[in-house]
């Protein structure tokens, strides 16, 4: 690494650095600081043009022959649209530096690089031991952070469980598919990190990292299946739920049918004697006598409850 630190004159990053390591965090960096960096730490173009490149990459660990570069995403919680998106960081580490790269959006992660610049305590615990352990402590806190989330789309689909079946299944519809869509994005920021947990503990023979920290990247690993299987199981219940308000919601509409083919039956036979008397023939019966109007009424009426009798002896009623 070269030893003058051109970067410094970029004003999207912040540096900590202690006897050990440096720590170089990026914040929505342009292109001019990323070429600066490229060209300061000998880093590789395509890892560049990576860092640039839309966000939502897949998560992948690529290795050089004094460096690894990470990439992994994270989910975060959007309060304007209620959706889970997920975040881009992008991590070199060498022999006695890291470099994240993100796009402003990780709250933990930049809460605990301040943490590391105004805290002795905190610079040299995480600091203090080398790149791979800041490393490891960089996810973990990211992974961490996962959990509060998952407990609120659990809360969420308990709310929705309670509400539905308050009578309320139709005005559930909309809330079922938003935390739908939450775990599927939740799902597809996690989906690659086994695999990238696993290739790092692989490369504990590089000359840089540590045999001791495969025991640390073991928990990360541990940490990955545990929120998968979170979300494998808030996905089923989702699921099941939405299965659930289907089923009410068509229930609930083959009674309004059934309802109104009741009454459309019932009044058939009404518009049928009505037809039939307003054609006002010479012969028609009743047209001439005093009560005819009465009695045709009351024909109507026995009709009626004629076939309301009938459906209540079929139980349609």
């Amino acid at each position: 690494m070269n030893k003058k630190i051109s970067i410094k004159k970029s004003k999207n990053f912040q540096e900590i650095k202690t006897h050990n390591v440096k720590w170089l965090h990026f914040s929505k960096p342009n292109a001019h600081d990323l070429e600066i960096l490229r060209e300061d730490f000998k880093f590789h173009p395509l890892d560049i043009d990576d860092c640039l490149s839309s966000p939502g990459q897949r998560s992948k660990l690529d290795e050089y022959s004094n460096y690894l570069f990470i990439i992994m995403t994270f989910p975060y919680y959007d309060n304007v649209s209620r959706l889970m998106k997920g975040s881009e960081i992008d991590i070199f580490i060498g022999p006695n530096y890291i470099v994240t790269i993100t796009d402003n959006k990780l709250a933990p992660l930049n809460e605990f690089f301040h943490q590391c610049q105004v805290n002795d305590a905190f610079r040299e615990r995480f600091l203090g031991e080398g790149p791979t352990q800041l490393l490891y402590a960089i996810i973990n806190k990211l992974q961490n952070y996962c959990y509060p989330m998952l407990n609120h789309v659990d809360e969420d689909i308990k709310n929705i469980e309670k509400v539905i079946f308050a009578g309320y299944e139709k005005k559930m519809v909309k809330e079922i598919l938003i935390v739908k869509r939450n775990i599927v994005n939740f799902r597809r920021s996690m989906q690659a990190h086994k695999n990238v947990i696993k290739k790092l503990i692989s490369k504990k023979d590089k000359f840089f990292i540590p045999n001791s920290i495969t025991q640390y990247f073991a928990n990360i690993l541990e940490q990955t299946k545990d929120i998968w299987d979170i979300l494998e199981s808030l996905t089923e219940n989702i699921d099941a739920l939405h299965n659930t308000n289907e089923s009410l919601i068509s229930f609930r509409l083959n009674d309004i049918m059934k309802v109104l083919t009741i009454i459309s039956i019932i009044l058939l036979p009404i518009n049928l004697v009505a037809s039939i008397f307003g054609m006002n023939t010479p012969a028609m019966p009743f047209i001439y006598h005093p009560n005819g109007f009465w009695m045709i009424l009351s024909s109507m009426l026995v009709l009626v409850l004629l076939f309301m009798l009938i459906f209540k002896r079929k139980g349609w009623l």
